[in-house]
């Protein structure tokens, strides 16, 4: 607002003991300082609600920024998880495919397992006289004749 200097507030008050008098000037200077507390009072409020509400609009206008941002990644990992799970869908599908495909083989036996397995075999070879043949097969089923 506009500022009061020494000055002025002597002028005011000569000019009001002249037309008011010294019986009603006292009086008339506490209303009017109870009237000028109530003004600044009224404008200190009003000022204090409209930085209140200013300060509510940039609140309000930084969460929508902090929602947006959060929306934004949000999607942004739904479609990185949406994209990953294609792709591993893809490649187990993939996988499954070629394993299908490529068997892997039986697992050899130990060492041990293949020496026994041969010294039993030898032994069955001195126990017959003759290994027994394709042709001697067609011997043992009477309904191929």
């Amino acid at each position: 607002m506009f500022d009061m200097g020494f000055l002025e507030l002597m002028l005011i008050g000569v000019v009001g003991l002249l037309v008011l008098g010294p019986e009603r000037l006292p009086k008339a200077a506490r209303t009017m300082g109870l009237w000028i507390g109530k003004i600044k009072r009224t404008v200190s409020g009003m000022q204090r609600e409209i930085s209140a509400q200013l300060d509510a609009e940039e609140l309000r206008q930084k969460l929508n920024e902090q929602e947006k941002k959060l929306e934004e990644g949000v999607q942004q990992v739904k479609r990185d998880v949406e994209s990953i799970a294609d792709d591993e869908g893809h490649s187990s599908t993939s996988v499954a495919d070629g394993a299908a495909k490529a068997r892997p083989a039986p697992p050899e036996k130990p060492p041990e397992k293949r020496l026994d397995d041969a010294l039993a075999g030898a032994r069955n070879a001195d126990d017959s006289p003759q290994a027994p043949t394709e042709d001697s097969s067609a011997d043992k089923d009477p309904a191929s004749r």
